[in-house]
C-alpha cells in the first residue's frame, strides 16, 4: 500500500489524537477549577461528568482507530474517513453535551455508536472480502456491486 493511499486514514487518526488531548486539558482545568486534586476522582457533579466523557471518549479510541484503519485499508478510505470524521464529531457533541448533564450524553452517544459500527461493520466486510478474493478467488465486493447494479456484468 503506498503512503498516499493511507494519509487520510494518518490525518484522521491525528485529528482523533488531537480530539483526546483536547479532552484531557478538560479534565485538567476541571481539576483546578473544581479543586479535585489527582488521584481523586470524585468530586462536585460537574467535574464527575467530565472526567466521565473523558474516560469513556479514552476508553473507545483503540476501538475507533483499529476499525477506521482496518475499514480504510480493506474496505473504502473514503468512507472510513468520512465515517470517522463524524464518529470524531459525535464524540466532541457527546463529550461537551455530558459535561452540562448526563442527559446531555445520550443523543451523540447513540450516533457516535452508530458511525463506530458502521466502521466495524466496513472493516469485517474489507477483512472477509480480501480473505475471500486471496484464498478463494472470489471477488465478493465486485459480486455485490454487480447485484447492486453499480457496475455492468462483464
Amino acid at each position: 500500500m503506498m503512503l498516499d493511499q493511507v494519509v487520510l486514514l494518518a490525518a484522521v487518526t491525528v485529528l482523533g489524537l488531537l480530539e483526546q488531548a483536547y479532552f484531557s486539558l478538560k479534565v485538567i482545568y476541571a481539576r483546578r477549577k473544581y479543586s479535585v486534586s489527582p488521584p481523586a476522582i470524585t468530586g462536585p457533579p460537574e467535574f464527575e461528568r467530565i472526567f466521565r466523557a473523558q474516560a469513556n471518549c479514552s476508553e473507545y479510541f483503540p476501538i475507533f482507530v483499529f476499525s477506521l484503519w482496518l475499514a480504510g485499508v480493506f474496505f473504502s478510505q473514503a468512507l472510513a474517513v468520512f465515517f470517522g470524521i463524524l464518529y470524531l464529531y459525535g464524540r466532541y457533541l457527546y463529550f461537551h453535551g455530558y459535561a452540562e448533564s448526563s442527559q446531555g450524553r445520550l443523543e451523540p452517544l447513540y450516533f457516535s455508536a452508530k458511525m463506530q459500527w458502521v466502521l466495524i461493520a466496513l472493516s469485517g466486510l474489507g477483512v472477509i472480502c480480501t480473505i475471500t478474493q486471496a484464498y478463494l478467488g472470489l471477488d465478493l465486493l465486485l459480486s455485490f456491486t454487480h447485484v447492486l447494479g453499480l457496475t455492468e456484468h462483464t
